[in-house]
């Protein structure tokens, strides 16, 4: 259920690159899951960093064979810090990160908290010359709030590639993450691919690599569709 695409580099305005606040709203049908899933998704950088968000819902609650309403939330939303963009470590930014969220199974007669979490550490953000691909590598404390961890860290590698294999429009990204609960190795990996058919509207989807997420032991595969609509 978490979706998270960094729409742009973590430092690139502390390096110079030209890039503009963005928000974004995309429509998934999962074939795996059999339901629709919404992601409201936004970026913006000023001249302390960046800030970052999206929002899940999940539509699967259902009366008889009709979904009424959703049946899965989740919110994340994160901060980078970077004052020194004139300096040799300007690659190097500061995040903090909350993570939270709901859901119900069993048409709501089963509910579960997503628990919150709380995460800190550090990004550090690789780029082309022209800023078409990215790569921000990030080790974060992570504070679960009523659920152990026996390994506190996150390791996430966020990436995006324009205009893949030359062909203007079409973009590859995605994001892995690793961390652990309980004494469990978690494994979540969601890479996109779109297709700008014109200014504000993609097509694509993404795939959605998972091992020991979510209550699903072991390793699955979960293909979606989707639409994205940049405002």
């Amino acid at each position: 259920m978490s979706k998270k695409i960094f729409v742009a580099a973590v430092a690139a305005l502390a390096l110079g690159a030209t890039v503009h606040a963005q928000t974004n709203f995309q429509t998934f049908y999962d074939f795996g899951r059999k339901h629709f899933t919404t992601t409201l998704e936004g970026f913006h950088q000023d001249n302390w960093g960046n800030t970052f968000f999206f929002i899940d819902y999940d539509y699967n609650n259902k009366d008889g064979n009709k979904v009424i309403s959703p049946n899965n939330t989740y919110f994340e939303i994160a901060r980078c810090l970077n004052f020194w963009g004139d300096t040799a470590l300007a690659p190097l930014s500061l995040q903090v990160e909350y993570n939270g969220g709901f859901g119900t199974a069993g048409n709501m007669a089963v509910a579960f908290p997503v628990n919150n979490a709380f995460l800190t550490g550090v990004d550090w953000f690789l780029h082309s010359g022209d800023f078409k691909n990215t790569l921000n590598l990030k080790l974060l404390y992570k504070y679960f709030v009523g659920l152990p961890s026996k390994v506190p860290m996150q390791f996430t590698a966020v990436w995006g590639l324009q205009d893949l294999f030359g062909l203007g429009g079409l973009r590859f990204s995605g994001f892995v993450d690793f961390w652990c609960e309980y004494d469990h190795l978690v494994v979540l990996s969601e890479p996109q691919l779109w297709f700008q058919v014109f200014d504000h509207f993609n097509i694509g989807g993404e795939v959605e690599f998972s091992y020991n997420f979510a209550g699903m032991e072991g390793f699955h595969v979960l293909p979606c569709i989707g639409t994205k609509w940049v405002f």
